[in-house]
């Protein structure tokens, strides 16, 4: 059992799979960064002066100054705006995974396919692109 799981452990697959987790956490904290401290407040300011982590609606019918107050309290909330900036960090980490994918795609070396043989329409046979009379049927074949 040992050696069937180190076999499956050192795999290539595995290795890399556990590469991508640790930077996508380490990226995961950088764009939590980005949205948080560089994003949320220039748009909060521009919509009011408004802190998104602290939009929240109360259920408990009670007033309380700010959303950590309500928690304090034990506060049933509705912490809408931490859903907000949750929904930009997906969007922006989607749209960098997309970024790179795209990147990648760009990089891969594209084979083009040069056809070599066409079907002959009349007996749909494989006969070389460049043939006027199909050598199978004898059908003269349109350019």
């Amino acid at each position: 059992m040992w050696k069937d799981f180190k076999k499956f452990a050192l795999k290539g697959n595995v290795i890399d799979l556990a590469v991508a987790v640790i930077i996508g956490g380490a990226f995961g904290k950088i764009v939590n960064s980005l949205v948080n401290d560089i994003i949320m407040p220039p748009l909060g300011l521009i919509l009011g002066r408004v802190n998104f982590s602290e939009l929240y609606i109360n259920l408990s019918g009670n007033q309380y100054g700010s959303l950590s107050d309500a928690e304090k309290a034990g506060a049933p909330t509705i912490n809408y705006g931490v859903f907000l900036n949750d929904i930009i960090q997906f969007l922006i980490i989607a749209f960098s995974i997309f970024i790179v994918i795209k990147q990648l795609d760009r990089f891969k070396k594209k084979e083009e396919k040069i056809e070599t043989e066409k079907k002959c329409p009349y007996c749909v046979t494989n006969i070389p692109i460049k043939a006027t009379r199909c050598p199978h049927c004898t059908s003269v074949l349109e350019e």
